[in-house]
């Protein structure tokens, strides 16, 4: 119960110090996510002795889709405690628009690079933005 009331207070300071300036501190302008965007968080394990690999095989994705217009936010991840895990979080206006960038040939080109670099699949989670 005292994280509840701890929590709505120190929420509702931080609430009152935001500003639409805030809402755009990391350079993604939050304003402009629609409630409801498709969102994607996608996971993939790369293979012992591959982490390297996969790494260099990905980077180059954050600059190509972070400059689709239909891309809202991207990230990269890589887990501290497991190298060579990494988590996508991604976020567009619609399922078409996603659909979209997985045909894009860059994207193609990654997944087909994935059998020798990854164990298993893209382990992917569909999700909608609740609050922009």
């Amino acid at each position: 119960m005292w994280m509840f009331r701890f929590g709505a207070a120190a929420l509702a300071s931080a609430l009152a110090f935001a500003t639409p300036a805030a809402a755009q501190h990391s350079g993604v302008d939050y304003a402009s996510i629609p409630t409801g965007a498709y969102s994607i968080i996608a996971e993939v394990q790369a293979k012992p002795g591959k982490e390297a690999a996969l790494r260099e095989a990905t980077l180059p994705l954050v600059a190509l889709v972070r400059s689709d217009p239909k891309n809202l936010v991207y990230f990269l991840q890589e887990d501290r405690e497991r190298p060579g895990h990494f988590v996508f979080y991604e976020v567009f206006a619609t399922k078409a628009d996603f659909e979209a960038h997985n045909a894009m040939p860059y994207v193609k080109a990654w997944f087909s690079e994935l059998p020798k670099l990854a164990e298993g699949n893209v382990v992917v989670h569909r999700m909608r933005v609740l609050v922009k």
